[in-house]
């Protein structure tokens, strides 16, 4: 069963603000010979590494709200400069809408599990009797 991670995106205040950094860390990664997929740098690798890559997803916590993922396709272990030990999560440039769901902050990263996962957007169905924008405001309030 594939185990999922969870980040905050620091600094972003949409997705728009996260597709734009991915598109200027593979524009500089390129330009440095470097491999162009995007990376969530962290320090701490996480221990249950053959779980995550089992088909296992980052979910971006943007303004308070998980609102979209990427598949992770690599976990590499680098040592820096000064020999302390941190981690390249590396991830598919592809990004999937999630329904929003509410997250307080934390540091760092944590699992998790599928189960807590919010749905793809694509995924979320019903409400189709509903008016469009009291359904896109339950949406957007993580209520569906």
């Amino acid at each position: 069963m594939a185990l999922h991670i969870i980040k905050l995106c620091v600094g972003a205040q949409s997705i728009q603000d996260l597709l734009d950094w991915h598109d200027h860390q593979a524009f500089t990664r390129l330009s440095l010979g470097l491999d162009p997929r995007p990376v969530c740098d962290t320090r701490m690798s996480p221990k249950r590494r053959d779980e995550v890559l089992n088909g296992g997803s980052l979910f971006w916590v943007i303004k308070g709200q998980i609102l979209v993922r990427q598949e992770i396709e690599d976990i590499v272990t680098l040592d820096d400069v000064d020999g302390r030990s941190r981690c390249e999560i590396v991830l598919k440039h592809f990004h999937v809408q999630t329904a929003p769901q509410r997250r307080a902050a934390f540091q760092g990263w944590r699992y998790l599990m599928p189960k807590d996962a919010p749905a793809d957007l694509t995924q979320i169905s019903g409400g189709d009797e509903l008016p469009e924008p009291l359904r896109k405001e339950l949406l957007d309030l993580g209520a569906w």
